[in-house]
């Protein structure tokens, strides 16, 4: 039995990482149509007003991704990975806070 090797790609995302709509739809694969949906659910807070403008950061990426996750695996719709996003983000600060204890 012969290991094939396996090639993985990938990007590094930092806190000052930034990307405009088309960035965020190419690196996690998704149409423009259900960015505008989670901007509208209040999932994303595109910095600048106008579309053609729009910043995202590292921590909206990782949303959009925590997202499609909720959605594909335990078929979650928008308004209740809004909620479950909440919750994994507070259970994450008290996570951090009892750390630091």
């Amino acid at each position: 039995m012969t290991d094939t090797p396996t090639s993985l790609t990938g990007t590094v995302l930092d806190e000052n990482t930034r990307c405009s709509l088309g960035e965020l739809c190419r690196l996690c694969g998704i149409p423009a149509e259900l960015v505008l949906e989670m901007i509208a659910e209040g999932l994303l807070c595109p910095q600048e007003k106008a579309p053609e403008e729009w910043s995202f950061t590292a921590i909206e990426i990782k949303r959009v991704q925590i997202t499609i996750r909720l959605q594909r695996d335990l078929r979650i719709n928008l308004p209740g990975c809004a909620l479950a996003l909440e919750l994994l983000e507070e259970l994450e600060e008290l996570r951090q806070r009892h750390r630091t204890r």
